[in-house]
This record gives structure tokens, sequence and C-alpha cells, in this order.
């Protein structure tokens, strides 16, 4: 992240080039990633993780909604606005930097990729989603012929995506029983390998790229994502039992940044930039101490509440 940092500030790359290698990220590198490391699994490991997929769902949702409300009720910002905070403050950047923080952590098993794509597919087919139909009832767009957006385009155009389907088509072949050949394997790992990689590096442009600037709003959204979030999975995750393990991944999931994808739509939507850039850079360099914090924290209250 310092080099791709280092890169931005002397001109060598610009914040277009960091968008180009996340498109490569999340139209490449993540869904292979994530389809291998699922199609690995059995079906008796995916019917372990269904507490981890409610769970985690239910969380998720409810955090994305306040983040909305938040900003909706008390800041007074418009309905596109408080959308845009959602998208940002409301959803963790689990395709671009999940494979990075969770694999040095807790390895490469399967069960590490199976956590990742849960959360990426409720992020990426069901939040962004939902963001975009709330963005455009808040615009109030209407096309030549007087007629409103179709609700569900976002939807259905986020299913097209791979990050989206790679995901689901493994675990259907995982359910169906079918072998997945491991001399497909070196083909998949060499784009794979990119995931992690290049996503840490295109943080470190895009953080050079913005200038931020510390308002109210700006902090309010990275105390929602890197506190809040986290801190309710934690408490859920315990309260239902999860496993020690995954109760760990989650939460972590739930601590990582905001999801560069909503700065990507508030640039497309030329709507709540400045500040959310600012909320993003603000989450990003706070996450590097918030990080080892909830994994220590996690710890310390699976110790305290035993089950």
């Amino acid at each position: 992240m310092l080099l791709g940092y280092y890169s931005g500030k002397t001109g060598a790359f610009t914040g277009e080039n960091a968008r180009t290698l996340n498109k490569v990220v999340l139209n490449y590198a993540l869904p292979a990633a994530l389809f291998l490391s699922i199609v690995k699994a059995n079906r008796e490991m995916l019917s372990v993780d269904i507490k981890l997929t409610i769970i985690s769902f239910v969380v998720l949702m409810a955090c994305f909604f306040l983040v909305y409300y938040v900003f909706r009720i008390f800041y007074k910002d418009t309905i596109g606005e408080s959308a845009i905070s959602a998208l940002i403050s409301g959803s963790p950047t689990i395709g671009f930097l999940g494979f990075a923080v969770l694999q040095p952590i807790f390895g490469t098993s399967p069960s590490v990729g199976l956590v990742i794509a849960i959360v990426a597919i409720e992020v990426n087919a069901l939040g962004i989603p939902i963001g975009l139909a709330l963005l455009n009832a808040g615009q109030a767009q209407k096309s030549a012929d007087g007629k409103k957006p179709n609700p569900w385009l976002p939807v259905l155009n986020a299913i097209k995506e791979p990050v989206a389907w790679a995901p689901i088509l493994a675990v259907v072949l995982v359910l169906l029983g079918v072998k997945w050949p491991e001399y497909l394997d070196p083909s998949f790992k060499l784009i794979s390998g990119a995931n992690a990689s290049v996503a840490v590096f295109a943080a470190g442009i895009t953080l050079s790229s913005v200038k931020i600037s510390i308002n109210g709003q700006a902090i309010m959204g990275s105390v929602l994502k890197l506190v809040v979030m986290p801190l309710a999975l934690l408490v859920v995750g315990l309260i239902f039992h999860m496993d020690p393990t995954n109760l760990k991944m989650l939460v972590v999931c739930g601590a990582l940044p905001p999801a560069f994808s909503g700065i990507i739509i508030a640039s497309r939507y030329n709507c709540y930039v400045a500040t959310g850039t600012s909320s993003l850079a603000l989450s990003t360099i706070l996450f590097m101490g918030f990080c080892p914090l909830w994994i220590w924290l996690t710890d310390v209250a699976l110790n305290m509440f035993p089950y």
C-alpha cells in the first residue's frame, strides 16, 4: 500500500490507473480466487456455514440501513447522499482486501474463502443494488418516455458480474458433488494470485489521489464502519454461538475499510464524492490499528463468554 501511495504521489500511476487495476481485480482476479477457494470445499463445510451466512446477512444489512438513516436523519442528507454513505460506510471492501487481510492471519483453508465469498455476495449482489435503487429514487431520474427506471435493474446487473455469479456457481458445483479437476488449478491460481497484491497496491494509489478533508460526517462514517459494524457482528455471533474461527474472520471482515465500489458509484453520479473519499481514506488509515485491535477483542470476548 505504501508503494502504491508513493507511486501515485510521484506520478507513476494516477487515480484512473487505480480504477483500471480495480477492474482487473473485480472482473478476473477476485472471481477466480473466490471460485477456486469454494470449489475445494464439501457439502459438510457449507452446512456448517449456514449460521455464518444468516448472521452476516442480517447484521450487514442492518448496518447498511443504520448508516443510511443516521446520515438521512441527523445530517439531513438527501436520499442520494445517504445512499452513497451507506454504500461506503455500510459495506466492507471485502473484494479488494478480503484475501489480502484474512489469508495471512487465518491461512489458506477453504473456510477462509467461504467467509470472504459469503460476505462478497451479500455486499455485491445485495448491498450495491439496494444502494443504487435508493440513489435512483433520490435523483428521481426518468427516461425519455417518462417512465421511472426499473428498481430491479441494479439487482440483475449485479448478478451478472463475475464477482457475484462465480462464487454462486462454485457453491452449486459443491452441492452437486462435482469433483473439481486439479489440472485446472494452475491457471486459476495464476490469475487469482494477482487479487491481493494488485488490490492493496491500487488502494495505495487511490489514497494518494484523494484530498482528505476531516469533518463530522467523515469521522461518523469511520466510526460506523470500524467500530459499530464489527461490534455488532461480534455480539450477535457470541449470542448465537458461532464457530470461534468463523466469528473471528467475520469480525475482521466487518472491520475492513469502506467499499471502494461506493466511491466509484459516487463519482459516476457526481454525488457525495468529497466527503465519501475522505471517509474512505480516513477509515483505510485507521484500519491498520483497528484490525489487530478487533482480533484481540474477539479473543478476549471468546475467553470471557465460552460456549
